[in-house]
């Protein structure tokens, strides 16, 4: 094997691993990497190159990912074995009017496309094992093939409703039949389902969380739906603003509510329960990022404890498989699931089948468990790095509100934090923006949108807490700050650049 020897251009748009990725993908192609070679290990190439071991990391896995390395446990990294036609097409080797319309190198062209897409975000790969995810899906391919001739179920695959209903008992204590549940491509196309099945039983009035998901407010507003906004408190939704006397729904998310991260107590979760029944009215239960929790065990989903058929259990497989998973799903009560029966009639099934199949094998095979279990512990670590280095970095300005679990910490920006300006405007009794929304003195709107400005300049996601509100009186001093996708061994270093730029 020739030596890894590749010219950096510290000016290029192109970070460092993606030249370094692009550099050992050509010499793969060309043969001077044969099939079955070992690549450098990360530390050797790092001290070779002078770039650090994240950077042979980030390339390293990117080939991983695309299939040109493969990775033997506990031995590294080595060659995969390219067919002569995909080292051709790689290569652009192609002749006829496909390679006339895209140019010389049509698939280098798509390559540069699709590594050049969000470039400038954070991820980290090791929140998830698609090697594993990959050997399910060509199981799919090769053993299943014949399934994929027939379009999926508009209820969804049965062989993936059986394997969630069988991980709700056990990780949740949701008790369901598969026949209960109903499959979707996220949860704003099962929220809409469900809001159909609402208007069959002349339930045409919501109660929703404010602040609140806005996407499922958006989908009952589209549907006609009359909504009441009912305030968040300290242990989730005000029950005693609840509609009264009228047969609604209400939309909660007692276990990890969204934004404020507030937990609904069970006493709480058996009055709610006790509305629903005086009320004859519905609870839908999203049970948001509830695998997620650091502290404590894990609290049981309210369907567990409904006897009278009012909870509706919605979920979502984004924040514990990977976000471009659009696989959602609801637990409807017997009752609902007939209605569903004649309505599902007039749909088809908007998750691709294929991703059904691989995720039922997935869970089948318990890479699912395992891998839930691995990121309780990494986002517990990267929980207790993003809280310290936030301590650490602005104690003086930034207050820890809600940090147990979930992908996010929320932050409430003190008085004083910004540049001068920001500070003296601040410091005054109240300030008046455009909408007429009156903020506290510990923050000002200008004060948030400048921190999240700052963190998206890093790659890191951070969106006031208002933008989740209809009415943002009270959440104007606070943001929602995403640390799922920041690499471990870079929080600290980013956390203290991103405290610095929102100073300045």
């Amino acid at each position: 094997m020739k030596p890894i020897t590749p010219t950096f251009e510290k000016k290029s748009d192109n970070p460092l691993y993606l030249q370094l990725y692009s550099y050992i993908q050509d010499a793969i192609l060309r043969g001077d990497i044969s099939a079955g070679e070992k690549l450098p290990s990360l530390r050797r190439l790092s001290e070779e190159l002078h770039i650090s071991v994240t950077t042979v990391q980030q390339a390293y896995d990117q080939l991983l990912l695309e299939g040109y390395v493969t990775t033997k446990r506990g031995s590294g990294y080595y060659v995969s074995t390219l067919s002569p036609v995909e080292q051709s097409f790689a290569r652009g080797e192609l002749s006829g009017s496909y390679t006339d319309c895209y140019g010389e190198n049509p698939q280098r062209s798509l390559d540069e496309e699709l590594l050049h897409e969000h470039a400038e975000a954070l991820y980290d790969l090791s929140c998830f094992d698609f090697n594993k995810w990959k050997k399910c899906s060509a199981k799919v391919m090769t053993d299943y093939a014949h399934l994929l001739t027939f379009e999926s179920d508009p209820q969804g695959e049965e062989s993936l409703r059986r394997e969630i209903a069988k991980y709700l008992y056990g990780a949740r204590g949701v008790s369901c039949y598969p026949d209960q549940i109903v499959i979707s491509a996220g949860t704003q196309q099962i929220t809409m389902h469900l809001g159909r099945i609402l208007q069959q039983l002349s339930i045409r009035h919501v109660a929703v969380e404010e602040p609140g998901y806005l996407p499922v407010k958006k989908i009952f507003a589209d549907l006609g739906m009359v909504m009441t906004p009912v305030p968040v408190g300290d242990e989730g939704i005000e029950i005693t603003r609840l509609p009264q006397n009228i047969r609604s729904a209400v939309y909660v998310s007692p276990s990890n509510q969204f934004p404020t991260g507030a937990v609904m107590p069970v006493g709480k979760r058996y009055e709610l329960l006790e509305w629903a029944q005086r009320n004859d009215s519905i609870i839908i239960e999203d049970d948001y990022d509830s695998e997620l929790r650091y502290f404590g065990r894990p609290i049981p989903a309210m369907q567990g404890l409904d006897t009278g058929e009012r909870v509706v259990y919605l979920g979502s497989f984004s924040s514990t498989l990977f976000p471009a998973i659009k696989i959602s799903y609801m637990v409807l009560t017997p009752s609902l699931a007939k209605a569903f029966e004649e309505l599902k009639k007039g749909y088809t099934q908007t998750c691709s089948k294929s991703e059904q199949l691989t995720l039922a094998l997935f869970m089948n095979d318990g890479y699912y468990n395992a891998g839930v279990r691995k990121l309780r512990r990494l986002y517990a670590q990267k929980l207790q790095a993003t809280t310290a280095a936030l301590s650490k970095y602005g104690g003086d300005f930034i207050k820890i509100r809600s940090a147990q679990s979930g992908l996010n910490v929320i932050l409430e920006i003190e008085n004083g934090f910004g540049s001068t300006a920001d500070r003296h405007f601040g410091a005054e009794a109240s300030a008046q923006s455009n909408n007429g929304t009156r903020f506290t003195e510990k923050g000002t709107k200008s004060q948030i949108e400048k921190f999240c400005a700052a963190a998206e300049s890093l790659g890191i996601t951070a969106v006031p807490v208002s933008t989740y509100a209809d009415r943002s009186e009270g959440s104007g001093n606070s943001l929602v700050l995403y640390f799922d996708q920041i690499p471990l061994n870079r929080i600290d270093a980013l956390i203290s650049e991103l405290v610095s730029l929102a100073k300045k």
